[in-house]
């Protein structure tokens, strides 16, 4: 029962602490907030299945940044077959995420940025958006840092050249 108390309180402190950023995380990575909300429940629900499991608990953070990331490739392959699918075209529809964001600037980064490799994509949004270090971004991609470079340096030159294209 002790460690279920354990687990209780350790994942709550993580929730309280990491839910907001977790969530921004998944909704640049799938573009739906409340598509990016049920990956960060889903991991933390796996985090608290496996606490006891969970070698380093230092390390918890980074493996609920990691299942976020594979949470939301999932959805993203998910949503693929079922755009093939579709016997007719999806009407357009304005996501939540895309109605708060009032800058026109920004809906254009938002937009090149979706453009991008996935592998590019999710290293800028965890270095940009979450302002996360390079060790850390290859922690929770399972990639090299120096991959993380790369893929750094290709997708803001991916991003500058389609930016300055529509400008």
């Amino acid at each position: 029962m002790a460690a279920h108390a354990s687990a209780d309180a350790g994942v709550e402190s993580l929730y309280a602490e990491h839910w907001v950023a977790l969530v921004r995380l998944g909704a640049l990575l799938v573009r739906d907030r409340v598509t990016a909300e049920d990956v960060v429940q889903d991991a933390f629900v796996a985090l608290h299945r496996r606490w006891d499991r969970l070698r380093d608990q230092d390390n918890a953070v980074a493996y609920l940044r990691r299942s976020v990331v594979n949470g939301c490739r999932s959805k993203g392959r998910r949503q693929s077959v079922a755009d093939r699918h579709r016997s007719e075209p999806a009407a357009d529809a304005v996501s939540a995420e895309m109605s708060v964001l009032a800058s026109q600037r920004r809906g254009e980064v938002l937009t090149a940025l979706a453009a991008l490799p996935r592998r590019q994509r999710e290293v800028l949004v965890l270095r940009h958006w979450l302002d996360l270090t390079e060790a850390d971004i290859a922690a929770a991609l399972g990639i090299s840092p120096g991959s993380v470079k790369t893929h750094s340096s290709r997708g803001l030159a991916a991003l500058r050249n389609s930016l300055e294209h529509d400008a």
